[in-house]
């Protein structure tokens, strides 16, 4: 139980931090207090409505045995295998595939999974999938992974306000160092971009492993992320492409982009995890 509070509570004291950082750059000692007050309130409330954010963000349907009979079915049945209540279930019409689980604990948990997912896989790559959603669900990693995109997408956006209107003007101390106030609003942003890589490619391997305990085949999620990533590629996600903040919490990074762009992907590589993965099997 410590361990969770303490995975939970570093980064987000840490992005928290950000936040009074930027707000020092801004306003001073007074815009400091006021970021603090905004970032505690934000955390807050992504605490208790986050997921519903992103679910609402990404146009995601809930489903049921009625209108989704074999999918709900089958995270029914991991569900249980997990020892997990039953979450609610989503699917969103994007043509991509990837899927992604969000909510504050396992008893208050969603999981959603694009349309392309489903016509992508296979019956038993599909549950790999699930799977290993369900072990991040198990593993309580989605909690600091919605707060994160949450947090991380509103330091971004406070970052830019900053760049827009200046440096702080302290009064106490007849006005603010231009160049470490760039520096602070360049490199927040950043900040909270490899908080982000630490907690999601942590994260993935581990939910991986249990993701393939919980199915009991690992070679089905490996086959599941080849062709995930494989057709990921040259598929947009419209609504990841917009708010990148959300594409740590995917299966597989939705961005489009390579180069130096993979040197900030929010996942470990495909061919590492495929590669761990066959080595339980």
């Amino acid at each position: 139980m410590i361990g969770n509070w303490l995975k939970t509570g570093l980064p987000m004291a840490g992005i928290l931090a950000l936040f009074g950082a930027i707000g020092g750059v801004i306003g001073g000692q007074q815009g400091m207090l006021v970021a603090l007050g905004i970032g505690g309130a934000l955390n807050f409330f992504a605490y208790w409505f986050s997921d519903r954010m992103v679910l609402a963000l990404y146009r995601a349907q809930e489903v049921d045995e009625t209108s989704a009979p074999q999918f709900y079915r089958m995270v029914r049945e991991l569900a249980a295998r997990a020892g997990l209540p039953m979450p609610r279930v989503y699917l969103i019409d994007q043509a991509q595939p990837n899927a992604f689980a969000t909510g504050r604990n396992p008893e208050h948990a969603a999981v959603a999974a694009t349309t392309g997912l489903l016509g992508l896989l296979t019956p038993r790559e599909l549950r790999g999938v699930m799977a290993h959603e369900l072990a991040h669900v198990k593993h309580r990693d989605i909690l600091i992974a919605t707060i994160s995109a949450t947090v991380a997408g509103a330091i971004s956006t406070l970052a830019h306000f900053g760049m827009f209107f200046g440096g702080a003007r302290d009064d106490d101390e007849g006005g603010g160092n231009p160049i470490l106030a760039i520096l602070v609003l360049v490199l927040a942003p950043i900040a909270a971009l490899l908080i982000q890589l630490a907690i999601s490619r942590t994260r993935e391997f581990g939910a991986d492993r249990g993701g393939a305990a919980i199915c009991g085949d690992p070679r089905a999620l490996a086959d599941a992320l080849a062709k995930i990533d494989a057709y990921a590629r040259g598929i947009p996600l419209p609504t990841a492409e917009a708010h990148p903040a959300t594409a740590q919490m995917m299966i597989v990074n939705p961005l489009s982009g390579g180069g130096i762009k993979g040197l900030f992907s929010t996942h470990p590589a495909t061919e590492e995890r495929i590669g761990r993965l066959l080595a339980m099997a």
